[in-house]
């Protein structure tokens, strides 16, 4: 199905999935929250610069050569005149930029994948242990789950974030790298209004 063509009160059903999306993602990460083990961010300097600098890299395009201005995506304002909507699509949009997605994505590529490519029983393999294939593979990866525009920063994010995992051996780094670089894109969204960065 086409989520596009469906409209629900005369708008585009693609702006109620995300609110979907975030409540299910988010019950998923409370529900198996015991399996994750997280602790506090170790060496949380490497996470912010990493976050900064990938962020600076997705909007580089933009800011530094001029590119074309990413306009075509979630716009809040739809919603300008039904203030309930407005700020809840907002809040869901910024709760699953930000924390869902970082949590899920970084459980996902470094908490699992990068591990599982070394051993099938990646539990047994401690989390930051270093390997050239699985790091390639993952960085890849990474790229490839983006939009084909975001290809070259969603490559070094991948890269830098996967560097976050072997420098703090810390998934809670990745996460705080990865939530970093989305708070400081959603600011720059709204500010710009450019909302295919969403």
């Amino acid at each position: 199905m086409e989520w596009a063509h469906v409209r629900l009160g005369g708008v585009s059903a693609r702006y109620f999935m995300f609110p979907v999306q975030t409540v299910v993602c988010a019950a998923a990460l409370a529900f198996f929250r015991r399996e994750y083990r997280l602790r506090a961010p170790r060496i949380a300097w490497i996470a912010w610069a990493a976050g900064l600098l990938v962020f600076a890299l997705w909007v580089s395009p933009q800011v530094l050569f001029h590119a074309a201005p990413r306009l075509d995506g979630f716009d809040p304002g739809l919603f300008a005149g039904r203030p309930a909507l407005y700020w809840g699509g907002l809040v869901m949009r910024f709760l699953r930029l930000v924390l869902v997605v970082p949590a899920l994505e970084e459980i996902f590529w470094r908490g699992f994948l990068l591990r599982f490519l070394m051993d099938e029983r990646f539990e047994a393999v401690p989390f930051g242990t270093y390997s050239r294939m699985s790091n390639a593979v993952v960085a890849a990866g990474f790229m490839l789950e983006h939009s084909p525009p975001d290809w070259p920063a969603a490559l070094a994010a991948g890269v830098l974030y996967n560097y976050v995992a072997y420098r703090t051996r810390s998934l809670s780094s990745c996460i705080l790298a990865h939530a970093i670089t989305n708070a400081l894109l959603g600011a720059y969204i709204m500010i710009t209004r450019q909302w295919g960065f969403w």
